[in-house]
């Protein structure tokens, strides 16, 4: 078998196994590639170099975004707890209760300023 034949098997066998990708990319991310691949103890193409990274972002494992409702649910528990803790024991429970809502709620001459809040009436 010639080396053009077993070229052409190779070729065959690859492209099977792959399919071309071509892509525009900023020039400031191709020399953050370059920059990459040189570090890299047998300096690989620039493509192989991109499939590793892309192998590499793949891999790892991202945190679920929490999202800002959950965020804010999670501030209002806590706040709450500091709360709880600093309420003064011979208060009643009632008391606690309505101070600990005014002051999770916020004073009422800064709920028109808040701009966290909607301005309807909770």
């Amino acid at each position: 078998m010639s080396s053009l034949q077993r070229r052409a098997r190779f070729q065959m066998a690859s492209e099977a196994q792959t399919e071309r990708l071509q892509m525009r990319i900023p020039t400031s991310l191709l020399k953050a590639v370059d920059d990459w691949r040189r570090k890299q103890d047998d300096l690989p193409s620039r493509s192989e170099a991109i499939r590793r990274l892309v192998e590499l972002g793949l891999t790892v494992k991202q945190r679920p975004k929490r999202t800002s409702e959950s965020l804010k649910v999670r501030a209002k528990e806590l706040a709450g707890r500091a709360i709880d803790k600093m309420a003064k024991p011979s208060a009643s429970p009632v008391d606690k209760t309505r101070r600990k809502r005014r002051l999770l709620k916020g004073p009422e001459e800064f709920l028109e300023t808040r701009v966290d809040r909607s301005t309807k009436k909770r």
